[in-house]
């Protein structure tokens, strides 16, 4: 059975799981985001709800989901000790060797983080939660790239709170032409964007004319879009989680289906005829 559901149906399922206010997204956007993500992994969108928070504005994946997707991989867990005090836990993969990883309330408090209520009321689970993540991405990281838990980002330090400078006739934009957009074979850059939503929007669009190229058979498309990838590879590097989860979202409206194969092998970036760019 297929997990790939059309975007109009994700964002139906978006705006019931937001405004029935049981999984804690804010808004149907958040919802959406993190529904686009599972599908980009190659799970049902509806795994949104039971596996991910959005803590401070970042995707967080829950401490057992985390755990569960490990042990789904291979992995296995060893609690050791499991007290308010101190939780330490045998993480062992195939891949990945063993590892023995504690964690405990003093070195909490002694790191900042342990102030929190949560961790006042719930010491055992805190501590559980950070041996989860540290343990799977010491022994096998591939199950949670890019993801923490709920408790991690909790801890993160919020962004400094901007200072009201009072009313401006104009808001500064960045300097032209600061994200430029490559194309395969050329040195110089095909388009320049003020900001970064413009460049997705760009890029998007560029992968869109490759996709719908009638002329061009699946395979040649193929070694298109690698290339395209590869002469942006440093701008796409720098794009924080939900950046990428836009891409896709970008990718879904303009009628590009997103599939969990992403990686493959980088081409040649001369495969790219200017057809198709210009």
């Amino acid at each position: 059975m297929s997990n790939i559901i059309p975007y109009q149906d994700m964002q139906q399922m978006a705006e019931v799981a937001a405004s029935s206010k049981m999984f804690g997204f804010k808004s149907t956007q958040e919802a959406l985001a993190i529904m686009l993500l599972c599908q980009g992994e190659g799970l049902h969108p509806a795994i949104a709800m039971r596996d991910y928070h959005v803590i401070q504005g970042r995707p967080a994946l829950k401490a057992d989901a985390m755990l569960a997707r490990f042990q789904q991989a291979g992995g296995a867990v060893k609690w050791d000790v499991y007290t308010d005090q101190e939780v330490t836990g045998t993480f062992s993969h195939p891949s990945g060797g063993s590892l023995a990883v504690t964690w405990t309330f003093a070195h909490a408090k002694q790191i900042g983080i342990a102030s929190k209520d949560n961790w006042k009321n719930y010491p055992r689970a805190m501590l559980r939660a950070r041996c989860i993540s540290e343990g799977i991405r010491a022994v096998y990281p591939g199950c949670v790239v890019g993801v923490y838990t709920p408790e991690e980002v909790q801890d993160f330090q919020p962004a400094p709170a901007t200072k009201d400078m009072g009313m401006v006739e104009e808001i500064p934009q960045e300097p032209d032409g600061a994200y430029p957009l490559y194309v395969p074979g050329n040195d110089q850059p095909y388009n320049r964007f003020h900001t970064v939503d413009e460049w997705l929007q760009g890029y998007v669009e560029m992968i869109a004319r490759i996709h719908k190229a009638v002329k061009l058979p699946d395979d040649v498309k193929a070694e298109k879009l690698d290339s395209l990838k590869v002469c942006n590879m440093d701008m796409l590097d720098s794009l924080d989680s939900f950046q990428k989860i836009k891409i896709k979202s970008l990718m879904v409206q303009a009628g590009v289906p997103v599939t969990p194969k992403q990686d493959t092998p980088p081409l040649n970036p001369e495969v790219v005829h200017s057809e198709t760019i210009s």
